[in-house]
């Protein structure tokens, strides 16, 4: 199935993108994961804001956000808030958002990419090009990595 993809800045989201990334971010990491941490980070201002959406472009199916981090003092790009909405699991929606990303990332912004990644998520990010450069860490209770995509 083709989804509809759209990348925008922060000044370039309407309301109605808004409220349906917050909401679903709220969805995957605050309800299903059951984890209260601070969404609302500062970050989104920097970021453009990736979205998958069904063909009739209603529905959010998944979201991501790309901005600019130094590690150790090195320049990446970082993909982060990667989720997908429960009922569009399964059905590629994550790799083909993850691999727009990447795209995206390789003709706008010419950097290493960098993932936080939640630790049982490492097969799927490894599957696109990631290695984990890291020991497993707590990030908000979760166990995460940090992966690392050169190229």
């Amino acid at each position: 199935m083709r989804y509809q993809y759209s990348i925008k800045s922060w000044a370039e989201l309407n309301t109605l993108d808004l409220y349906q990334l917050l909401q679903l971010r709220s969805e995957v990491f605050v309800v299903e994961q059951e984890c209260a941490y601070q969404d609302l980070d500062g970050q989104d201002f920097e970021s453009v804001h990736l979205t998958a959406r069904t063909p009739s472009n209603k529905s959010l199916m998944a979201y991501a956000r790309i901005y600019t981090t130094k590690i150790e003092e090195k320049e990446y790009a970082a993909i982060g808030r990667v989720c997908t909405a429960k009922t569009y699991r399964g059905q590629g929606v994550s790799r083909q958002l993850m691999e727009y990303a990447i795209q995206y990332i390789k003709e706008n912004q010419k950097l290493p990419i960098t993932v936080s990644a939640q630790a049982y998520l490492e097969t799927f990010y490894q599957s696109l090009g990631f290695q984990m450069v890291s020991e497993p860490y707590l990030e908000d209770g979760i166990p995460h990595i940090r992966m690392v995509r050169e190229k």
